[in-house]
Formats: structure tokens, C-alpha cells, sequence
């Protein structure tokens, strides 16, 4: 069975950077496991795994703009330190949901300086290639209840 619309498809991945440092991997892990066409995925990795079967191995680099986006740096904000009220201690690295016009918005602190506080909202892959090589490790069809909730079940999905 090939990987379509409404399939089920299951891989082992290494995301690495331009450079070959790897971001992330399925080694030593289960493999993931997504519904093909409900945006489970990044568009360029989906669209690269289409026609695909179990057993075929591919590389596949994904442009900012078919991955995590490009970087916007209006998304990149200076804001006073007592705005965050509530929090003793705040470093780079954290985590917080912004209140914006468009809604809420995960932003990470990337400095803290003489009681200014710099966050991002942009993906921390905003901007950048992704370098994947995969390895198809199983296709089916989904499920109703896959098909119903948009998202893979069982070993590697989301249930």
C-alpha cells in the first residue's frame, strides 16, 4: 500500500540542521506514526512521503516555507520584566503563553537584561532547512475513529 490521503503511515526519521547536527530522532524510540493529508506533519515532508511504501528510505530537505515557516521578526519582542508577574525567577529558555490581538502565543525568552525581557514567538525552526532522512516503516488504511480525530492511533500515533 502507498502512502495517500487518509492513510496511515508509519517512520523512523533523523532531523538534522545545515550543518548535520541532529535535532531530533525516532532512534531508539518507536517510529512515528501520522495520518497522511490532516497536516499532522510538515507540508514538505507530508508532500515528500506521498507515493510512498513500506521499506523505502528517502532524504528530504524542507524549505522554511513547506516546514516551520520563515522567521518573522515582529514576533521578536522587548517587554518590561514586571510583566511577568507571578514569576520569581524568569531565564532564557522559558516558556509562556502571550496574550496578542490574534490570540494566544507560545513565546520562548531568549534574554534578560537591566529589567527587560526579550521573548520569541517564532518556531525554534522558524527559518531553517530541515534535512530528514526517513525510512517507511509500515502503511494502512486509517481507521473511522482515525479519520474522525485527525490524527494517528495506536503505537506511535496519539492514543
Amino acid at each position: 500500500m502507498e502512502i495517500a490521503q487518509n492513510s496511515v503511515a508509519t517512520f523512523h526519521y533523523t532531523l538534522t540542521d545545515d550543518a548535520g547536527a541532529v535535532l531530533d530522532t525516532s532512534s531508539g524510540r518507536e517510529p512515528l506514526a501520522y495520518l497522511h493529508g490532516a497536516g499532522n506533519i510538515v507540508p514538505g515532508l507530508e508532500s515528500a512521503l506521498e507515493g510512498k511504501k513500506a521499506g523505502d528510505r528517502l532524504k528530504v530537505d524542507v524549505k522554511p516555507e513547506e516546514g516551520y515557516g520563515v522567521r518573522h521578526e515582529q514576533l521578536v519582542q522587548q517587554v518590561p520584566r514586571e510583566a511577568f508577574q507571578g514569576v520569581e525567577d524568569v531565564q532564557v529558555g522559558m516558556q509562556f503563553q502571550a496574550q496578542t490581538q490574534g490570540g494566544a502565543l507560545s513565546v520562548v525568552v531568549t534574554e534578560v537584561k537591566d529589567g527587560i525581557v526579550t521573548v520569541d514567538g517564532n518556531h525554534p525552526l522558524a527559518g531553517k532547512t530541515l534535512h530528514f532522512e526517513v525510512e517507511i516503516t509500515d502503511v494502512r488504511a486509517a481507521s473511522a475513529e482515525e479519520l474522525q480525530h485527525g490524527h494517528a492511533h495506536g503505537v506511535g500515533g496519539a492514543h
